[in-house]
């Protein structure tokens, strides 16, 4: 009895988990799928940071268990950017890794391969630049966009040069922490940050991740304003919710393109339930989640929840908010969560 109950628990899980290698015009792509299709509702489709792949960027996040509510709505389709899944073979010599835009230009061949007809992405950092410039591309392919400390600048010369010695005077994962965490992060949250160095530098194969960070570094301003900012300023014509980590590095970067985003610690490891909350208001905005499944907590601040115009005024120090596409396109749709 307790083998079958063993090998029960483990077709489960082969069910609930299953890897394609997905042929692209720009190479493989590794995707993890998480579930299955719910008749028309979009895919949630999620793109990890630089230095991490979807299993250390998304599984806590994921398998918290507030994100229960939202997952069995959805099927979940997790894309490793190239060379970056556990177990990944080191690129050959003279390897060229794909382009910012050309790693967005290889995300309609996974929804195609799978029969997606549109999908909710949610990135992260460089994945979150990745999802922009796929849905900035594509965008009859993209129904909304969650981007977490997502820089839409490119580099000047003085911060290449500066990468480029903190290259010469830093392991590689040191150099992608700093990335990945603020400076105050870094030094109160030693025990986290300690744990994702090893993780960095052991799960990761170090080759490849070193293209991806050339790649990432390498990267082009991302060309989106919030409406009225500019002359004919190109933006998102999606949902989008937008958060930052409070002093995250990516902050200054999403605050002078006159966005105005709520803030979560980086990697929103530490308050997932917060940020598990705003997603549910978003999706229920765009009519995807039942009244049913909102928490009680979620359900108690229903009174203060408002769809009205965006928020406007300076961006406090605390979490306050989060927009959708009217900070970065078209749609009116504003969701208020306090932290």
């Amino acid at each position: 009895m307790a083998r079958l109950a063993w090998l029960y628990v483990t077709l489960s899980l082969i069910s609930l988990f299953q890897e394609h290698d997905i042929e692209t015009p720009y190479g493989l792509l590794h995707v993890v799928i998480r579930g299955s299709p719910k008749g028309n509702r979009p895919a949630i489709l999620t793109y990890h940071d630089v230095g991490l792949n979807h299993k250390l960027c998304f599984n806590t996040f994921f398998n918290f268990e507030d994100m229960q509510e939202i997952t069995k709505h959805f099927v979940v389709c997790h894309v490793d950017a190239p060379g970056q899944q556990a177990g990944a073979s080191q690129f050959p010599q003279g390897y060229q890794f794909p382009s910012m835009d050309q790693l967005a230009a290889m995300l309609p061949s996974v929804v195609q391969h799978f029969g997606f007809k549109y999908v909710i992405g949610i990135g992260v950092g460089a994945g979150a630049y990745v999802l922009a410039k796929f849905a900035l591309i594509f965008p009859d392919l993209v129904e909304g966009l969650v981007l977490m400390n997502i820089d839409p600048n490119g580099k000047g010369w003085i911060d290449w040069a500066a990468t480029k010695l903190s290259g010469l005077t830093s392991s590689l994962p040191d150099t992608v922490l700093s990335h990945l965490f603020s400076q105050e992060e870094l030094v109160s949250n030693t025990e986290l940050v300690q744990s994702y160095r090893q993780q960095i530098g052991s799960v990761v194969n170090q080759y490849n991740l070193q293209l991806f960070w050339n790649m990432y570094n390498s990267r082009r301003d991302l060309d989106i304003n919030r409406p009225g900012t500019v002359p004919n300023a190109k933006t998102l014509r999606c949902p989008v919710m937008l958060v930052v980590g409070d002093n995250a590095p990516a902050e200054d970067g999403v605050v002078s393109k006159g966005l105005n985003p709520p803030c979560f610690p980086s990697l929103f490891l530490q308050q997932p339930g917060k940020l598990t909350e705003a997603f549910k208001y978003f999706l229920q905005g765009m009519g995807y989640m039942p009244s049913a499944s909102m928490t009680r907590l979620a359900r108690s601040r229903t009174a203060s929840l408002t769809s009205a115009s965006s928020v406007d005024g300076s961006r406090p120090r605390a979490c306050t908010h989060s927009e959708s596409s009217e900070a970065m396109g078209q749609i009116n749709h504003t969701m208020e969560v306090s932290c």
